[in-house]
């Protein structure tokens, strides 16, 4: 295993842990590089109420969604395919071992149309959320809605570089969890 990297979202981690662990949602807000995208999955890795449910993380691009899954697994010292895996709409490296799964914010309104009760799913993170896009905002609906009617364990968390991501929190009834 790779050591993790000791960046400014670490010291934000405990009280992420705490807020999901009560069964909220949050907003992390974080500078560009703080490592949003790479520790936040991995600190949920262990997770409690995680039990056998996926994590999946909605990454806006492609490239963005490969290069996250790579990333995060060589932290742990694996390649993608195991407990990180990813899935675009021509590539996948998943396997019944994957416990955090990054894909394109489109590929997981596509599965929320297919399967709207998420099964087997604990808690979906929406990274790069001030990117706003229609599939970014439809996520974030389906997602809500589902919450609402259907899940209500079901961990939500929006990760925004720039402050505007807080906007998010009163339409989430989430907890802000900001880094340096």
């Amino acid at each position: 295993m790779t050591p993790v990297p000791d960046l400014p979202i670490t010291e934000t981690l405990p009280a992420l842990r705490a807020v999901l662990d009560a069964g909220g949602n949050a907003v992390v807000v974080a500078p560009p590089g703080a490592g949003k995208t790479t520790l936040v999955p991995l600190a949920l890795l262990d997770a409690p109420w995680r039990a056998d449910g996926r994590i999946i993380m909605a990454e806006p691009r492609r490239l963005a969604t490969r290069a996250a899954a790579a990333r995060m697994a060589a932290l742990l010292g694996e390649t993608a395919g195991g407990r990180i895996g990813y899935r675009t709409r021509l590539d996948a490296a998943v396997s019944d071992a994957t416990v955090v799964e990054v894909v394109t914010e489109g590929l997981l309104v596509r599965r929320l149309i297919a399967d709207p009760g998420l099964d087997g799913v604990a808690a979906v993170i929406l990274d790069e959320i001030h990117e706003r896009s229609l599939e970014s905002d439809l996520a974030l609906a389906f997602c809500l809605h589902l919450q609402r009617i259907l899940r209500p364990e079901l961990r939500l968390l929006a990760m925004s570089a720039t402050a505007d991501g807080a906007r998010l929190a009163p339409l989430m009834s989430a907890t802000i969890v900001e880094s340096a």
